[in-house]
């Protein structure tokens, strides 16, 4: 992945990203008061705070990476795993139903999700929702498409 432009934002800018941020996730204050750039990659739009991509755009809307759910531990848009899918997810697989154990109900089918373990609630990926929230847990099947997950290029992607 290689960075094509990199622009520091505009007070402007940052906070109506913040705004998005605090809508879409219920908090931002990771995010306030730190050093905001735009980064361009040939692959995706980034949002780097202090020097780390914590946010992505995908099809025009700002979106955690892994790292900024990390960061942000939002209470929205997350569906929960059992230990047994950690350690397929983590190598890129997509996320099955019966590895679902619970999914914010207002999740629609298309949404962005975020998807965590169970035994300490850290992310390990980002997809993109095969189903609505409530239907997921157990049901056989596909439940979310992986776009991003821990230890891919986008996880290691850091400041150059």
């Amino acid at each position: 992945m290689k960075i094509k432009s990199r622009n520091v934002l505009r007070k402007t800018d940052e906070k109506a990203l913040i705004n998005d941020i605090v809508e879409a996730f219920g908090d931002a204050s990771a995010f306030i008061n730190k050093k905001l750039e735009h980064v361009a990659t040939d692959e995706w739009d980034f949002i780097f705070v202090e020097g780390e991509p914590m946010l992505f755009k995908v099809e025009g809307k700002v979106f955690p990476t892994v790292k900024g759910a990390l960061k942000l531990n939002p209470i929205r848009r997350r569906v929960v795993v059992d230990s047994g899918a950690v350690k397929f997810i983590i190598n890129g697989a997509d996320v099955m139903g019966p590895g679902v154990v619970e999914a914010d109900p207002s999740i629609k089918e298309g949404d962005l999700v975020i998807v965590v373990e169970k035994a300490h609630g850290k992310a390990l990926a980002i997809g993109r929702a095969l189903m609505a929230g409530n239907e997921m847990p157990g049901k056989k099947g596909k439940a979310i498409k992986s776009i991003h997950y821990v230890g891919d290029e986008l996880w290691n992607l850091e400041q150059k």
